[in-house]
């Protein structure tokens, strides 16, 4: 395969992951709202702008820390999928920490929601797990040379060819 090839499988990869971490950020998100049996039925066009933005937030906040597990799993060869699940896992909980305040004094991160960490840190998961199923099975892929060609089999002796 060749690397501009894989640069597009990576991309495809990337945004189907960003995509289904989306989803579970927002159902986890919603939740209260779907298990309120009073509050009747919510808007599916409503769902669908807001499944749209977790798709952008996740996209534009795990593309640097999903960029360097990428590197890394290409540069070493790296298959496994425990792997990229701990990679997803190491990616969600940066993502929610980056947007969390950090005290330099205390050294501590202030306003910690563990609720909202554990589903980062899950949607993550998944995200890696999707990724390594379209992508990261055959990670380092493009480095491997091509199996060669095999010749034709040898014509019989008494034979001509294309006489």
């Amino acid at each position: 395969m060749s690397l501009i090839g894989r640069l597009f499988v990576i991309l495809f990869a990337f945004l189907a992951a960003c995509f289904v971490a989306g989803m579970i950020v927002v159902g986890a998100v919603l939740y209260p709202e779907f298990s309120d049996l009073d509050s009747g039925m919510i808007d599916q066009s409503a769902i669908n702008v807001v499944l749209g933005f977790g798709f952008i937030f996740l996209s534009g906040f795990a593309l640097l820390p999903a960029l360097v597990v990428v590197l890394i799993t290409e540069a070493f060869y790296i298959r496994s999928v425990l792997a990229y699940a701990v990679g997803g896992a190491i990616v969600g909980a940066a993502c929610y920490l980056g947007l969390v305040p950090f005290d330099p004094e205390t050294l501590k991160f202030d306003g910690i929601v563990r609720r909202h960490l554990e589903i980062m840190t899950g949607a993550g998961i998944v995200a890696g797990l999707v990724y390594w199923m379209i992508a990261g099975r055959t990670a380092g892929a493009w480095r491997e040379p091509s199996p060669p060609i095999k010749p034709p089999p040898p014509l019989p002796s008494q034979s001509r060819p294309f006489s």
